[in-house]
């Protein structure tokens, strides 16, 4: 079946992605956010109100303003949630946020300020449903903890039986027929030091270094965009090395005032980063870059 998740359907195809946030949680907005020029749509429950009733209004507004240009049902829909996954018994007590933003039809998870192997997996757990079997076979994963009696309202916005709906639910490209994104911030030096181990946990799909937060940790205020500090620049390349050692794709920004957008793309280009925080403007450039195909 054509793939319900545009952004897995193009880094399967080996495409860069380019993202921006959803603006408010309303259906008048998912309407027309339904004709985004991004390949997905960010939602920041991180730092805002975790309003999962204007998520699953938005998440229907998206369905009535559809299909997107490229000719998926919606566009893709990642978002954060309040708790962070600094340790397992975090992730473990706040699964709760997991359930309900998936639970709306919603494609991904990107966690937040992650610092610990055992926390990625308690994570990557929480979005699998029990009966998937596929990763456990090491014991690197255990079982999923997800439970029945909400894909309801997930199949109808992805458009198919709750069946079905359970089966493709899963963690991409762990599950080759997964429709669902994990993601990862990396973003403080204890993360750093970890990194290798994060990276490496069965079942995480992309992640990012949070230079916002990577430069409290390192003492700094407001150290968001470069030119970065030498330890900043240190933790960006241990982090990104450790990603692409286990295959996971890099997600970054680099908002240089020095550097044209075009230059900001082909550095983050050069470097292999798939999910490109660059704007409208950088993403038509990059896409001609990576010779993407036309729309479906």
């Amino acid at each position: 079946m054509p793939r319900i998740n545009k952004v897995i359907e193009l880094w399967d195809a080996g495409q860069p992605v380019y993202h921006v946030g959803a603006g408010p949680l309303t259906y008048d907005n998912g309407v027309a956010q339904s004709q985004t020029w991004a390949d997905y749509l960010e939602v920041d429950f991180e730092n805002a109100p975790f309003d999962v009733v204007g998520l699953q209004a938005f998440m229907r507004g998206l369905i009535a303003g559809g299909p997107t240009p490229s000719g998926h049902r919606t566009p893709t829909v990642i978002c954060t949630v309040p708790a962070n996954a600094r340790t397992k018994e975090e992730v473990e007590a706040n699964a709760w946020q997991i359930r309900a933003v998936l639970s709306t039809g919603a494609h991904g998870i990107l966690h937040t300020h992650v610092r610990q192997a055992d926390a990625t997996q308690a994570f990557v757990e929480a979005c699998r449903y029990p009966f998937q079997s596929i990763g456990l076979e090491d014991g690197r994963l255990h079982q999923g903890t997800r439970g029945s009696g909400g894909q309801e309202t997930p199949a109808e916005i992805w458009g198919v039986d709750p069946v079905t709906y359970t089966k493709i639910a899963d963690p991409w490209p762990l599950n080759p027929e997964g429709e669902i994104i994990t993601g990862l911030k990396i973003e403080d030096k204890e993360g750093t030091a970890n990194a290798d181990f994060i990276a490496a946990v069965p079942g995480v799909t992309y992640g990012e270094w949070g230079p916002g937060d990577q430069g409290m940790s390192h003492g700094y205020a407001d150290a968001h965009d470069p030119p970065y500090p030498a330890e900043m620049l240190a933790a960006r390349e241990r982090i990104m090395a450790a990603y692409k050692a286990s295959g996971v794709r890099f997600r970054s920004g680099w908002r240089a005032t020095d550097m044209t957008v075009e230059q900001q793309v082909d550095k983050l280009i050069g470097e292999g980063v798939m999910d490109l925080g660059v704007g409208e403007d950088g993403a038509a450039y990059g896409k001609t870059l990576t010779n993407r195909p036309k729309p479906r």
